[in-house]
């Protein structure tokens, strides 16, 4: 298996920023944190984090032997329906990510262009989210 972790615009910047909502791992050991429990899995695993909507598009756009993508899009979440556009071109099953709880937040981030096209959303469990997609994404191909 070979999944693609996607992050979004200011996903690089945890630890630093509104630790009260995104909590203290730098993104650095989210990544470690990653690639250790996909090391345990035997799946193979990208992570690919960009601050930019036309890097994002391009690097999606170019992924070959991809079985699932985990996607923490960020703001982006909320306002690209390129990127969605784009994930639903892709045809690769897509699990949403979010650090924090996206319901309990601001209306606006209540709304995701991604959601309905994602096969499961993970939100509010800090970065364990991505370890909780890690195996949802174990199971779902498992079943198929």
């Amino acid at each position: 298996m070979k999944f693609f972790i996607l992050n979004g615009p200011n996903i690089n910047l945890l630890g630093k920023r509104e630790k009260n909502i995104y909590g203290d791992i730098d993104y650095k050991t989210l990544c470690e944190l990653i690639k250790n429990e996909c090391k345990k899995n035997n799946i193979e695993c990208e992570i690919f984090q960009s601050n930019s909507e036309g890097t994002i598009i391009d690097r999606l756009q170019s992924l070959k032997d991809i079985d699932l993508i985990i996607a923490n899009l960020g703001a982006y979440t909320h306002t690209s329906i390129a990127i969605r556009d784009c994930l639903l071109a892709m045809g690769i099953p897509v699990i949403e990510v979010h650090i924090s709880n996206i319901f309990k937040r601001e209306d606006f981030r209540r709304r995701s262009y991604i959601s309905d096209i994602s096969i499961g959303v993970i939100s509010g469990f800090g970065v364990y989210s991505y370890i909780l997609a890690i195996y949802a994404g174990i199971n779902f191909l498992k079943k198929f």
